[in-house]
C-alpha cells in the first residue's frame, strides 16, 4: 500500500500502550500497525501549513512568509512569557492571541531525558507529554493564562531543565524519579503572582509508548539530503519512528514535507 501526504504531528491516544495516527489527506494510518513491516518513506516535496502553496518550509511547518507574519508562529509561541494578550496588547492578531493565550495553561514537570519543566494548554494534557517522549509527568501549576505559565517557566528553569535531550529519550536512557519530590523542592520559586496556583495534590502520570527495539545509537533521517528510506519500523516514542537499523525519523520537525509512505 501506498499513501501520500503532507506531513502534521501524529496524532494520539493515550491507552494503556500510546496509540499513533498519521493524517495523510485522503487516509488515516494507525502507526502502530506497521510496527515490525518495512516501511519506505520519500520526500516529494514542499506544502506550507498555513497558505498550502509549494513553497520551501522555514519552520514549525511554515514557509517564510507566514512563520514571519502568521500569529500561530510569533514568539510568544515558544516563549511563553511574551503573552500580552492579558495586558490587551496585540502582537500579530489580538483575537486569536487572546484565544489561545486567556484561557488555564498547565506548568509541568516531566521526564523523558532528565527532569524538565514546561508550558502547555490545560487541554494538551497528556498530549504534550506525549509528544516529548516523556514516561512520566505531573502538573505543578495551573494558571488562567499564558503569561503567568511563562513567568513561572522562565522561573524555575534555573533550578530545573527545560529541554530533551532526544537522545537520551530514544535510548531510553532514563531513571525515573520521584515528581513529588520535585514540586515540592520547586515550590518556593514559584513567583509570587503564580504562587495561589499551585496544585497540592495530584499524581504522576505514567506513560507506555510502543516500542520493540530501542536505538543504542540513534541516527536522524534527514529527507531532504536522503529523499527516500527504507527500514523495518521498530518502535514509536515521542513525534519519532524508530527503525531497526537505528535510523530515526522526527515526524513534527519534518512538518510541511510531502512524502509518500509505502508499506
Amino acid at each position: 500500500m501506498k499513501y501520500q501526504g503532507v506531513l502534521k504531528k501524529m496524532k494520539t491516544e493515550n491507552l494503556e500502550e500510546i496509540q499513533y495516527y498519521l493524517d495523510m489527506k485522503s487516509d488515516f494510518l494507525n502507526i502502530n500497525q506497521l510496527l515490525n513491516r518495512e516501511v519506505t518513506i520519500s520526500f516529494v516535496t514542499y506544502e506550507c501549513l498555513n497558505c498550502h502553496l509549494e513553497k520551501k518550509i522555514y519552520r514549525q511547518g511554515f514557509c517564510k512568509n507566514c512563520f514571519f507574519e502568521i500569529p500561530n508562529a510569533a514568539d510568544w509561541i515558544m516563549r511563553p512569557e511574551l503573552s500580552t494578550a492579558h495586558l490587551d496588547v496585540e502582537d500579530r492578531d489580538l483575537a486569536y492571541e487572546k484565544s489561545v493565550q486567556l484561557q488555564p495553561h498547565i506548568v509541568y514537570l516531566a521526564n523523558s531525558s532528565n527532569v524538565k519543566v514546561g508550558v502547555t494548554r490545560k487541554g494538551q494534557i497528556p498530549t504534550r507529554w506525549i509528544d516529548q517522549g516523556a514516561h512520566e509527568a505531573i502538573e505543578i501549576v495551573e494558571v488562567p493564562n499564558r503569561y503567568l505559565a511563562g513567568i513561572t517557566e522562565v522561573a524555575l528553569k534555573n533550578y530545573v531543565g527545560d529541554k530533551t535531550n532526544w537522545r537520551k529519550m530514544l535510548k531510553n536512557d532514563i531513571e525515573d524519579e520521584n515528581l513529588l519530590e520535585w514540586r515540592e523542592k520547586l515550590k518556593q520559586y514559584i513567583p509570587d503572582e503564580a504562587k495561589q496556583y499551585f496544585i497540592e495534590n495530584n499524581t504522576e502520570t505514567h506513560i507506555n509508548f510502543p516500542v520493540l527495539k530501542y536505538p543504542d545509537k540513534p541516527k536522524s533521517l534527514n529527507l531532504i539530503k536522503t529523499p527516500s528510506y527504507t527500514g523495518k519500523l521498530v518502535g514509536i516514542k515521542g513525534q519519532y519512528l524508530i527503525f531497526e537499523d537505528e535510523t530515526v525519523f522526527n515526524v513534527r520537525s519534518n512538518e510541511g514535507l510531502v512524502v509518500s509512505i509505502e508499506v
